[in-house]
């Protein structure tokens, strides 16, 4: 398993940040505002695993495209960036030693806390 940065989920992350779309509530925890199974099966069904790989920070390249599995450190609900997604995202990387991902993640925090 080699996940590395997923820089099309990074440009997502980035363009909502600038368009504000963005949830900045304090520091609330990143699993009250995660999207359940049931969301994100709804969200596959709907867009695809392309689409949905856009929410991710991490992709691992040898897994399956048409998995969940493929993807790591979700930062956003299908509609908006969370704070407390890319908070997680960073501290989670970080903790594992993705060092690509933790930096990407305190970027688009800085451009979050920054807008």
């Amino acid at each position: 398993m080699t996940v590395k940065l997923n820089r099309k989920g990074l440009s997502h992350a980035r363009r909502l940040a600038e368009q504000g779309k963005v949830v900045r509530a304090g520091n609330d925890d990143w699993s009250e505002h995660a999207p359940s199974t049931d969301d994100e099966n709804a969200f596959i069904d709907e867009h695809g695993y392309g689409a949905y790989g856009e929410w991710f920070l991490g992709v691992d390249d040898d897994m399956n495209e048409d998995t969940k599995g493929r993807y790591s450190f979700p930062y956003g609900d299908f509609t908006k960036v969370h704070r407390s997604g890319v908070i997680a995202a960073e501290s989670r990387a970080a903790q594992n030693n993705h060092d690509d991902i933790a930096t990407a993640a305190k970027n688009l925090l800085e451009l979050i806390d920054k807008e």
